[in-house]
């Protein structure tokens, strides 16, 4: 009777392709075209919210995670599938600037907010 109210199916946005994976040591993101990048936990040296001007319609927040190196060593895109895992994690390292991932959040610019970083032993 009201066949016009069937449910439409539901496309998952592009960044739901990537997936997150986190273990005791590692995490592990995969993106969208199956290719994976994992760091150790202990190699995480910094973390920076990149944002562009490409939204809504782009990926407009990625997450930057550095290793060693002190160079970019996995990065993903905001929306991606485990990103609440992700997140919990990183909000509960010592020093993460929530108020920095704040204004990350709202930007629409093209920028880079850093929002946490290795202290180092001394």
């Amino acid at each position: 009777m009201f066949g016009w109210l069937r449910r439409r199916a539901v496309r998952p946005q592009p960044e739901a392709r990537w997936i997150v994976a986190l273990d005791l040591d590692h995490i592990q993101i995969t993106d969208d075209k199956g290719s994976a990048q994992c760091m150790a936990k202990a190699d995480l040296c910094g973390v920076a919210i990149e944002t562009n001007d490409s939204g809504p319609w782009g990926a407009d927040v990625w997450w930057l995670l550095f290793g060693a190196d002190d160079r970019v060593a996995c990065l993903a895109p905001q929306g991606t599938a485990g990103e609440d895992a992700l997140l919990a994690y990183l909000c509960a390292l010592p020093g993460f600037d929530l108020a920095e991932m704040a204004k990350a959040m709202g930007s629409t610019d093209n920028a880079v907010f850093p929002v946490w970083r290795k202290e180092n032993a001394s």
